[in-house]
């Protein structure tokens, strides 16, 4: 298939790149700008290890073709530290032991930046809600919502200023 040219910012860098548009988004991450916090996992869009922030809004980067990424910004787990700093998602998460294979840990902090940034003020059910579609087999969902929790209501502010 004939390559195309694709201008996407990930992580605040901006990148041309001359890919096959049959490809997705999560594999241009992965095999072209050698991103591999992202996971490949069920590949139907099911178990949101994929997960990345596209223009600020949670997406499963699985079942994204390239072309839909076109001059789009693209945040992915590497995206989230600042100045050598765990972003506080990523800090709360280990401190409430919310990791334990930490597979799907980049999807649902990834998702839980999503929902903070919609609705800071986001309810347990907000929460719970707002990670449907991200599947953990390890440590369930109590871990995780309170790990969001924790950032929600200010335990974090001062190791980021930003949610």
């Amino acid at each position: 298939m004939k390559r195309m040219e694709i201008n996407i910012t990930v992580n605040g860098r901006k990148h041309e790149l001359y890919v096959s548009p049959d490809r997705t988004l999560l594999e241009v991450l992965r095999e072209e700008l050698n991103l591999t916090g992202t996971k490949k996992g069920c590949d139907d869009s099911n178990c949101g290890v994929c997960t990345v922030l596209f223009d600020g809004m949670a997406v499963k980067s699985c079942t994204m073709l390239i072309p839909q990424a076109n001059g789009h910004s693209v945040t992915t787990i590497e995206g989230l530290e600042r100045e050598n700093s765990l972003h506080p998602l990523q800090q709360s998460f280990i401190d409430h032991f919310a990791v334990q294979c930490g597979f799907c840990t980049p999807g649902m902090i990834l998702t839980a930046k999503a929902i903070l940034d919609e609705n800071p003020g986001a309810t347990e059910e907000d929460i719970r809600e707002g990670l449907h579609g991200n599947v953990c087999r390890c440590v369930g969902y109590k871990k995780v919502v309170e790990s969001i929790e924790a950032v929600r209501d200010g335990e974090y502010a001062e190791s980021c200023g930003e949610v």
